[in-house]
């Protein structure tokens, strides 16, 4: 009797194993059902090949370089001394100069021009200044005059005129406030 009465809970109690997840369950147990996943092989590996490096005799397509020169042209002619001992001022670039004076001693009128790092320079007619050759033909109190040669890529000068105005500092700062 006591076996009949364990049977009967044991049923009792599996009936009630329904649980609220039930349709989860089921849904999980079913959902893979047909599926099969399929891997792709692997490609098939190239065997590498070193390729030679044979353009050592080229020209390197990043450095400068001239044209070859014309037949009417050829670099030839005009061009600045390159032997010529360089002045201060021709280690910058004219557009980083400023003219902030003029000053006249001796009958010789100067320009006061300041280099990047805040020096000031004494120039005057005939002097040197800017990294491209340039000469000082006249001062004046509101600007320099001056003539830099330029060289072409096919290996001519030229020469171009340039000028370098009075900046008025007291203004400047204002301006930049």
């Amino acid at each position: 009797m006591r076996w009949l009465i364990i049977a009967v809970m044991a049923l009792g109690t599996a009936a009630c194993g329904s649980g609220p997840h039930d349709d989860l369950d089921k849904f999980v147990r079913d959902a893979g059902q047909g599926m099969r996943g399929k891997v792709e092989p692997l490609p098939e590996v190239k065997p590498y090949e070193p390729f030679p490096y044979e353009a050592f005799n080229l020209p390197d397509p990043f450095a400068p370089r001239k044209l070859k020169p014309s037949t009417a042209g050829g670099g030839g002619g005009f061009q600045p001394d390159l032997n010529r001992r360089k002045e201060p001022l021709e280690s910058f670039e004219l557009e980083k100069l400023k003219m902030v004076g003029t000053l006249e001693q001796n009958h010789v009128t100067y320009a006061l021009i300041k280099a990047p790092d805040n020096s000031l320079y004494r120039v005057k007619v005939g002097d040197h200044m800017g990294v491209n050759f340039g000469v000082i033909k006249s001062i004046s109190e509101q600007e320099i005059k001056l003539t830099e040669t330029i060289e072409d890529s096919a290996g001519d000068w030229s020469e171009k005129p340039n000028s370098l105005t009075l900046i008025d500092e007291s203004n400047a700062g204002q301006q930049k406030k």
